[in-house]
């Protein structure tokens, strides 16, 4: 089985790459991006299975990457791991799709567990695309060759 790719997104550039050492010491394949936009940049060339992603940061804020990430690559789980926030950025980061909302510092432990939640759910998502996929082709043949033949729908 391949490693769990995982984005970290953080501006605090120390933080982010001692907790990228320690995923990589658990097995996880991590990368770092230090904002927003290269953030957005590494979905678009080399997108990872699951996403750790700070909320606050200089220029796009993490709600907006979350956002975006929901919408144009939907089966990417993200975890929101963040030192700013409350509740009310809990109800929201859960709203846009969050897979699930972290305090840092985050335990080295717990953290790689939700990851690989956050990683089951996305290959169950793909699965689940798959099969979809299928049934709409099977589907699509089946009209094919029954229009071919002549006979009515």
């Amino acid at each position: 089985m391949s490693k769990i790719r995982v984005l970290l997104v953080d501006d605090e550039e120390d933080y982010v790459r001692a907790m990228a050492e320690r995923m990589d010491m658990r097995d996880l394949q991590s990368r770092v991006a230090l904002s927003g936009e290269e953030a957005l940049k590494v979905l678009e060339t080399d997108p990872p299975d699951v996403i750790v992603l700070d909320l606050r940061m200089p220029g796009i804020q993490g709600m907006e990457v979350l956002e975006r990430v929901r919408r144009d690559h939907p089966h990417i789980q993200v975890i929101i791991l963040t030192g700013h926030g409350g509740e009310t950025e809990e109800a929201e980061a859960r709203r846009l799709g969050a897979f699930e909302y972290l305090q840092k510092p985050a335990d080295t432990g717990a953290l790689v567990k939700t990851i690989q939640g956050a990683w089951r759910r996305s290959v169950q998502m793909a699965k689940d695309l798959l099969k979809e996929s299928r049934e709409e082709f099977d589907r699509s043949m089946t009209a094919a060759a029954l229009a071919e033949g002549g006979m009515p729908l």
